[in-house]
């Protein structure tokens, strides 16, 4: 017995609660095609994600450590992992589709210049004249025109409900700008999924890489509740937090706080009695979220991680210099356009000469970057 695409559909529909998405529902792909016989539509656009290059180079983009500053620090690779892990947890849980879920969490970060947000600060600037850059949007350029994998068609031809997922993608730090794709309707709950599971992640997964690096100390946590509450829960106090320690603090921190999460959004399902997933997209509010009590605890750990993580002099010092190199970059690739790999150069005329070097710098990782400049700018390495 085997599990062709129709029996995979029927099992969705059998499995989902009424408000998840079902692949078989699909508006489609823009460019057409047949789909696969063993795979539905969001597990394909799962695997077109995980073989592009943008998603490899990943692995060598900023989280908030530089990726040289240590093999153990989390990169935007395992950033990207654990967002889909928690979405799929969140989505499994509610009844919600996990290859959807999934599909978005894998693509939401793709358009991620290097050096993490202090990379995107840079562009944003230099692009002020030319529509600015935003690296939620650069991740849907990304799978819709500018990874080249196919003949037929630009980018990866994915599902609408991906896209859309992609577009109305917000977090705290990303707000969506969704004119081309319902802008009235809000997302999805599996959009919503990995929204809330890229913030969890992000929160929790700092804190970890904060504590192992020692910018963070655990006395400067006395006091912030959910700190408090993972003290309490391991009867722990004291001024060392061991390796096997750190790793329980934070696995139960993601526990409680998905556990929130799912306790919260089904008591308001419960109450609004949804019956499909445009009933979600139509409600005013988003139903997957915290409780308040949660929503309050993450707030104060979000200032926190801000004020004592973020602003480190030693996180600051690696931005400065991180936006120097950006900047060197593009006022470079501006003034003498012919440094440029001439596949870089062939696109100038299609996207204009300031997006071509955007999208290029953009698409590097931290080491590439570091490794460009000094072959611009230092005369003793060869070019």
């Amino acid at each position: 017995m085997y599990y062709d695409r129709q029996k995979l559909e029927e099992i969705e529909e059998k499995s989902l609660a009424p408000y998840g998405v079902r692949s078989k529902n699909s508006k489609g792909r823009k460019y057409g095609g047949s789909e696969p016989a063993y795979r539905t539509a969001f597990q394909r656009d799962r695997d077109r994600v995980l073989h592009t290059t943008a998603f490899r180079r990943l692995e060598y983009k900023t989280q908030v450590f530089f990726n040289y500053e240590g093999d153990y620090f989390r990169t935007r690779l395992t950033h990207t992992l654990e967002v889909a892990q928690i979405g799929r947890t969140l989505a499994r849980a509610l009844g919600a589709n996990e290859d959807l879920t999934e599909s978005i969490c894998l693509a939401h970060d793709l358009g991620h210049p290097a050096f993490g947000h202090s990379g995107e600060v840079a562009l944003n600037r230099l692009m002020r004249d030319h529509n600015g850059f935003d690296h939620n949007k650069q991740s849907v350029r990304i799978v819709t025109k500018l990874e080249e994998r196919y003949p037929d068609f630009p980018g990866l031809n994915l599902t609408w409900e991906v896209r859309e997922g992609m577009v109305k993608h917000e977090s705290e730090y990303d707000i969506s700008d969704a004119s081309d794709y319902d802008p009235e309707l809000r997302g999805n709950l599996e959009t919503q999924i990995a929204n809330v599971a890229d913030e969890l992640a992000y929160s929790a997964h700092d804190l970890d890489d904060g504590l192992r690096s020692g910018m963070i100390t655990p006395d400067q946590l006395e006091g912030i509740a959910l700190w408090e509450i993972l003290a309490e829960h391991y009867q722990w106090r004291g001024p060392l937090l061991d390796d096997m320690m750190r790793h329980r603090f934070i696995r139960h921190l993601v526990g409680i706080e998905v556990s929130d999460v799912v306790d919260a959004t089904e008591a308001r399902l419960k109450e609004l009695n949804v019956d499909s997933p445009l009933a979600i997209q139509k409600l005013p509010f988003n139903v997957l979220a915290h409780s308040e009590d949660m929503v309050r605890r993450n707030r104060e750990l979000k200032d926190f991680l801000y004020s004592k993580l973020y602003r480190h002099p030693r996180v600051v010092r690696m931005q400065v210099k991180a936006e120097r190199i950006i900047g060197d970059l593009f006022n470079a690739y501006l003034d003498e356009p012919t440094i440029l790999p001439y596949h870089v150069q062939t696109q100038a005329e299609k996207r204009g000469i300031e997006r071509t070097v955007c999208d290029y710098i953009a698409g590097m990782t931290d080491r590439y970057a570091v490794d460009e400049h000094r072959k611009l700018f230092d005369p003793f390495i060869k070019p």
